[in-house]
């Protein structure tokens, strides 16, 4: 009885890959009962019609690997939280661009007679974490697996002096590309990672840290330092980054700019799902479409090369709201 339902889901996996390029009606498909995620589906697949319609981009080829991370099984019910890798292909104006990324998704299955059925399917939308506010501070997602030493220095170079410095934006977008699919082991990771991916990056593109000493103010990072977190809300939360990136004059600094197209390599995208100015991520700009339109790496969800707009993921709404960070030229 086992095998009977991982027979479905291995269907289900195989039809999540073919929807990712073609969402017309296959011969076989996974019976799923869920009719909230049909509805959902339905108009995800809706959109991405028209959104690569207006991009002037074509899907080519899907292909995706799935990992089994957790299962549950109860009488006549089976819960598994499956982890899909997707690589997929699409064609603008004769050149071929790749993106990847990483979702996840809670299956339920149950049995009804001999057969089983697929009746629940969660995408858990970590891209749509927002932090609590208490007494006008903000509280802090705890972090995974104290590793030493906490700062890479080999990777990173020294923290830079108050001399006026570069930002080295291949930098930053190398070590985007390296580490956008696993954690750096020499700082700390977090369960909503995407600020804390980004700070690296712009660290590692000669940002220079401000040790404040106070979680409220500056921009730095220290790891755990006696059993105590040692880094800035802006360091690791999203809403603190883009109030930082909006404010700041000393240090790490940027100048907001209206369209997407006028980024560079480096630059920085806050996004606000809800549109109630409460930004709940942050993704890195790391390459151009054919358009001139940016593709951009992060965490939590990992990401590489997505496009900007981010209208295929789950957490998008149509009330969704974009700041545009230019990071200076020079610290």
């Amino acid at each position: 009885m086992r095998q009977a339902w991982k027979n479905t889901l291995y269907l289900y996996v195989d039809q999540h890959n073919r929807h990712e390029v073609d969402d017309r009606h296959q011969t076989l498909h996974a019976p799923i009962t869920d009719m909230d995620y049909t509805l959902r589906m339905s108009e995800r697949s809706r959109r991405l019609k028209r959104w690569y319609r207006e991009r002037d981009t074509s899907p080519l080829k899907s292909q995706t690997k799935a990992k089994l991370i957790r299962t549950r099984e109860g009488e006549g019910e089976v819960t598994v939280d499956m982890e899909f890798h997707v690589q997929r292909e699409a064609d603008q104006q004769g050149t071929t661009f790749v993106e990847e990324r990483i979702d996840r998704e809670r299956i339920t299955l149950t049995r009804e007679g001999k057969s089983w059925i697929i009746s629940q399917i969660d995408h858990p939308q970590m891209e749509r974490h927002m932090r609590n506010i208490q007494l006008g501070t903000e509280q802090e997602q705890g972090a995974l697996s104290p590793p030493l030493p906490y700062l890479n220095m080999d990777v990173l170079g020294a923290v830079k002096t108050a001399k006026s410095s570069p930002y080295l934006r291949e930098k930053a977008v190398q070590y985007a590309e390296q580490w956008w699919n696993e954690s750096n082991p020499r700082f700390l990771s977090f369960e909503v990672d995407c600020t804390n991916y980004v700070s690296q990056c712009l660290f590692a593109g000669g940002a220079p840290m401000n040790y404040t000493g106070r979680r409220e103010s500056g921009w730095w990072y220290k790891g755990m330092v006696n059993g105590s977190e040692g880094w800035s809300y802006s360091w690791a939360v999203s809403n603190s980054m883009e109030r930082l990136l909006t404010s700041s004059t000393t240090g790490l600094r940027a100048v907001a700019v209206k369209h997407a197209s006028d980024l560079q390599l480096g630059d920085v995208i806050a996004y606000d799902w809800d549109g109630d100015g409460h930004y709940q991520h942050n993704t890195i700009v790391t390459a151009f479409d054919k358009n001139g339109m940016p593709l951009v790496n992060a965490h939590t969800n990992n990401s590489r090369h997505r496009y900007w707009d981010y209208q295929d993921s789950y957490a998008w709404t149509e009330a969704t709201q974009y700041r545009f960070f230019h990071i200076t030229d020079f610290f």
